[in-house]
């Protein structure tokens, strides 16, 4: 049994807010100036060991040797693509692989196949969730480009991670994949970018379909998915403002074996100390829109929560008996949304101790 801990690689500047917001910007400033929006909001998330660069081998193999310690074996990048463009790279390539820690700790990817926002906290109350300018058109050449670009910078290192012998990579909108590119191109791309790693000499694919929608779920297997999973499976997305942490968890797990059955892969759980991403989204008050990043909040989470949701996870992937199981949490660092490992200033080290505490 294995633990594997999603990884935000955008703290730090990139060129593209530079432009858009100011030199210099990270998300750290929204996290520093939320506020409470209603009684008992838990905001500000106040990171224990402070906001850092995550370019800094040095601060970030400190959170890695911190979550190794607490029972997390791997961590997952998202790798942000866009037809050869890359952002973010820095965190993983000079930050994670740059320390001591990250050069030997099991890692993989999840294509993040949207580009992040220019601008934040978003103010446009009228623009859509997921902006033109954030989509990642792709086709078969530009897949097999990708699995490509990866082999040659990360599948070729020995602590790439493997699931029963394959290398694990996942995809963030695996429905907007298959839309994008059509169940016959998609089918195509996964088999080419299968036979270019054979020509490599290197391990086959353990392609995990993140997040599929009814729509597409019952034909993932047959375009050579592996697995199913998700990245934060915890709210109702179109449910209440406000969703206790423990009736949500609960429900979620619920309804993993039906992702199994309707997949006919094994389901990897996701499970998530907590979502609140409205340092995201300026403060409408009771005027804001029913949307991402102001709707919804899970409210009353805590390390204990957490540790009883990771331990159904770890029951549920030990019961499925797939080979080498897999549990995913997100995540290890996603302040500004409200799901994080890392020690804050509410629980000091809790959510770390309830990793520990689950296995």
């Amino acid at each position: 049994m294995r633990l594997a801990a999603y990884v935000y690689p955008g703290w730090h500047p990139i060129p593209e807010r530079d432009a858009r917001v100011r030199p210099g910007f990270t998300e750290w400033e929204l996290v520093a100036s939320a506020r409470p929006r209603f009684e008992g909001h838990g905001q500000p998330r106040v990171p224990l060991l402070g906001p850092y660069d995550d370019r800094d081998p040095v601060e970030v193999g400190r959170r890695v040797r911190l979550a190794t310690t607490h029972g997390i074996d791997a961590f997952i990048y998202g790798c942000f693509w866009c037809r050869g463009k890359r952002v973010f790279e820095d965190a993983l390539d000079r930050g994670f692989l740059g320390s001591p820690e990250g050069a030997s700790a099991p890692f993989a990817l999840m294509w993040a196949n949207r580009m992040p926002r220019h601008v934040l906290p978003v103010r446009r109350t009228a623009a859509p969730v997921i902006e033109r300018h954030r989509l990642v058109p792709s086709d078969v050449d530009d897949f097999v480009a990708f699995v490509d670009h990866l082999a040659a910078r990360y599948f070729v290192r020995p602590n790439y991670l493997r699931v029963g012998g394959r290398l694990y990579l996942s995809i963030f909108d695996s429905t907007f994949f298959v839309k994008e590119l059509g169940f016959a191109g998609a089918a195509e791309a996964i088999a080419r970018a299968r036979g270019r790693l054979r020509d490599r000499g290197l391990p086959d694919l353990h392609l995990a379909a993140v997040d599929p929608s009814a729509a597409v779920i019952g034909r993932i297997r047959d375009l050579g998915f592996d697995s199913v999973t998700h990245y934060v499976l915890l709210p109702e997305w179109k449910g209440p403002f406000l969703q206790e942490y423990d009736a949500c968890a609960r429900l979620r797990a619920t309804q993993w074996e039906g992702f199994a059955r309707a997949s006919g892969l094994p389901y990897l759980p996701s499970v998530s100390p907590g979502w609140d991403a409205s340092p995201r989204g300026a403060d409408f008050g009771r005027e804001r829109p029913l949307k991402y990043p102001w709707s919804p909040v899970v409210v009353g989470e805590h390390p204990t929560l957490f540790q009883e949701a990771l331990a159904r996870a770890v029951r549920h992937a030990a019961a499925a008996r797939t080979e080498e199981p897999l549990v995913l949490v997100a995540s290890l660092n996603e302040w500004s949304e409200g799901h994080y490992l890392e020690p804050d200033a509410r629980f000091g080290t809790g959510w770390l101790e309830a990793v520990r505490a689950a296995r």
